[in-house]
């Protein structure tokens, strides 16, 4: 096996992600299916396109419309919040019947009709960000320098419904934490008649203001970022009625949940958070969430004067995980939401009917009349597309497992139509079925890999750890030590120990190829296996997780004797940078060299909501902050490190590279820093993005002693 092209594969190919499907929205009828994609595994431009009576039909191509400039900064962000790496229709958004979808290139509004003609440009007053049509097609309304404005699909009325009193106000968009922490990418919801809008006002003025400067371009002046790190102030955000004719009706919620409520070492019962919204035919519903993330409320709220009222409630001792897709209503109005099953796993309920006992419930995808879909794990590491019929008064139907096979499995739903998006140890599929059988298929046009990934999935330790091993493919079981590379990510919110191939794969494939046996293991912390699971990191997300990886590797080297424990590595980044530091300043017993890329070193830095969560607020519990802190430990490296970090990264900005640099040159702690101009969190610029991997590789080999490389 060639595998001396696969770093530049990985880079030009933008992790394997350029060339595949992504976005589905199906019509109400399931006649028409809306997605973007770009046109080859190595072209970084999306289009826009149709799936019509068992075709697919490009809808808008980038490279025949132009672009008016450059891309707007709260464009930019909404981006990097969402992890974009590709150009041209990157987003898109049309009216319930899918028959007019509206897009942005540089800036400009563009507006296309699904059954024929070429794109219009809608005229704007100002750069345009995240466009959508109104449910009938008639408007399109959009944010623009703060402004929430709409405009007739004719292209004339153009005109602002909200705008911002002050430079750190804004309306129609999410605020960091929400787009960051929650997965609320948007601001406003439009009512099912289209004559009003359910609109987010995002005061950031509380928000501390730091300064992202790029080192290598000294000319120009620093960004500054509203980041609310821990135990500081978050983003103010309301919520108004905003109608189509000028009027405006401030939603009134409450400001606390005092009722109900748990009180712990910290407690914070004001609702600081806003992690869902939507407009249904029943009007709209509300999450609010407390700062401490103890109390979530559910709330529908009386579009005609903006009145609130609590519908469901849930609290908890520790933390409330949110669920993605929920609350949600069915046509009759049950509300779908949230709760705990039998066991302790994460569920639905519907009325009196709750998923059974065993079913981790992972998202809700949709609801259509009364049926509901969802994902689902009963084995972890595979994920499947449920449905719940309850045609049936009383709901007594069971949930069906609707995929099929090992993988992880998704899915868009419109009327009897499901779009079934299918990763599976072979590769990626999309097949569309109509009443349940399979009509066709949208085409998926990522690069195969050149290094195929050939995991073995195991499970190990007292705790049945899942992991994968990744060997050789030349490798001959007694042909010799192998030096070892735990690849990890470990964190919330994220699985790397799944039946399916990603990128992540490939690249361990990659490192065995080279001499190593790579180890990837999901321990307590990481998502799918139950609350319990979960809550084992609340005061300590580095301890167990650690902990995990050590057990971990010494049940795959019992089971795998060509192991070589004298030799050992580890690499990760974001969550698997900082847990690869934690590695080897505190287990350097088993560590012997590493490579952090993103690691946060000083958790105080991180934002409210994911910090908080687990570690509470730092003012008051600073104990459990100074226990998973890097920067507290820098002394106790003695193991090589190199520290990797994109000088643009706005989610863990380069102060976690700089404080613990300057920790460990205080300490005397030799260590090697490999600073990224211009890159953000994900690195996307191909040359960084190819030789990052060489140069991970060079670091682990020159400190493992290990002159294996590969055939």
């Amino acid at each position: 096996m060639d595998s001396t092209g696969l770093p530049r594969q990985f880079a030009r190919t933008r992790r394997f992600s350029l060339g595949v499907p992504r976005g589905f929205a199906v019509s109400p009828d399931g006649e028409r299916v809306l997605f973007v994609r770009s046109t080859a595994g190595d072209d970084p431009v999306g289009r826009l396109w149709l799936y019509e009576d068992g075709a697919e039909r490009m809808l808008a191509d980038p490279a025949a419309l132009g672009t008016s400039g450059p891309v707007p900064e709260a464009e930019r962000v909404r981006r990097e919040r969402a992890r974009e790496a590709s150009q041209g229709v990157v987003a898109y958004a049309s009216d319930l019947h899918a028959r007019v979808a509206a897009f942005t290139l540089g800036g400009a509004l563009w507006l296309v009709a699904t059954d024929g003609g070429p794109p219009r440009r809608i005229r704007t007053a100002g750069p345009a960000v995240d466009p959508r049509p109104s449910p009938d097609g008639s408007l399109i309304a959009y944010v623009c320098g703060g402004s929430l404005r709409v405009v007739g699909a004719d292209g004339t009325g153009d005109r602002a419904l909200a705008e911002p009193e002050s430079a750190e106000v804004t309306y129609g968009l999410a605020d960091h934490v929400a787009a960051e922490s929650m997965d609320r990418q948007r601001g406003y919801w439009w009512s099912p008649e289209s004559d009003a809008l359910l609109v987010a006002r995002v005061d950031a003025s509380p928000v501390r203001v730091w300064w992202l400067s790029d080192p290598a371009r000294p000319e120009l002046a620093p960004r500054a970022v509203r980041y609310p790190a821990s135990g500081t102030a978050n983003a103010e955000t309301s919520l108004h009625i905003l109608r189509v004719d000028g009027t405006r009706i401030p939603v009134v919620t409450p400001e606390r949940a005092s009722e109900h409520h748990v009180a712990g070492e910290w407690t914070d019962d004001a609702f600081d958070y806003v992690p869902t919204a939507r407009w249904d035919a029943h009007g709209p519903l509300i999450t609010l969430q407390t700062r401490d993330q103890r109390s979530v409320h559910v709330l529908e709220v009386d579009p005609r004067t903006g009145g609130t009222r609590t519908v469901d409630h849930r609290s908890d001792p520790a933390w409330l995980e949110l669920m993605p897709g929920t609350p949600l209503r069915l046509d009759s109005g049950r509300l779908v939401r949230h709760g705990r099953a039998p066991g302790r796993t994460r569920g639905l309920r519907v009325g009196d009917a709750s998923t059974p006992r065993g079913l981790q419930v992972r998202e809700v995808l949709a609801a259509a009349g009364e049926r509901l879909w969802f994902t689902a794990s009963i084995e972890p590491t595979e994920v499947h597309v449920w449905v719940w019929s309850f045609e049936h008064a009383d709901g007594s139907g069971a949930p069906r497992q609707l995929s099929e096979g090992p993988g992880v499995h998704t899915a868009a739903v419109g009327g009897d139509t499901v779009v079934l998006d299918s990763r599976t140890p072979d590769g990626q599929t999309v097949t569309v079925l109509r009443g349940g059988e399979p009509t066709g298929r949208i085409a998926v046009y990522a690069e195969e890999p050149v290094v195929p990934p050939r995991p073995r999935h195991l499970t190990l330790g007292k705790r049945e750890l899942r992991s994968t091993l990744y060997l050789p493919s030349w490798y001959e079981p007694g042909g010799g030590k192998l030096p070892v590379l735990l690849s990890p990510y470990a964190g919330p919110g994220m699985q790397l120990v799944v039946h399916a191939r990603a990128w992540w794969t490939v690249v361990a494939q990659w490192f065995a190829e080279q001499g190593y046996a790579v180890l990837i293991t999901d321990g307590r912390g990481t998502p799918g296996r139950g609350d319990d699971w979960s809550l084992a990191v609340r005061g300590d997300q580095l301890t167990p997780v650690l902990d995990d990886q050590v057990d971990a590797l010494h049940a795959a080297a019992e089971r795998f004797p060509d192991l070589d424990l004298e030799r050992v590595g580890i690499r990760g980044w974001s969550f698997g940078g900082y847990l690869t530091v934690g590695a080897v300043l505190h287990r350097p017993d088993v560590f012997h060299a590493a490579v952090a890329g993103a690691a946060p070193s000083d958790l105080r830095l991180y934002d409210t909501h994911w910090k908080e969560r687990y570690l509470g607020h730092p003012d008051v519990q600073a104990a459990a902050y100074e226990k998973c802190s890097l920067v507290a430990h820098a002394h106790r490296l003695r193991r090589p490190l190199m520290l990797v970090h994109g000088m643009s990264d706005d989610n863990v900005l380069p102060v976690h590279l700089l404080r613990l640099s300057s920790a460990l040159l205080a300490a005397g702690r030799p260590h090697t820093v490999l600073p990224l101009s211009g890159a953000s969190h994900l690195v996307s610029q191909e040359d960084q993005a190819a030789n990052l991997l060489r140069l991970e590789l060079d670091f682990l080999n020159g400190h493992l002693a290990t002159s294996a490389s590969g055939r």
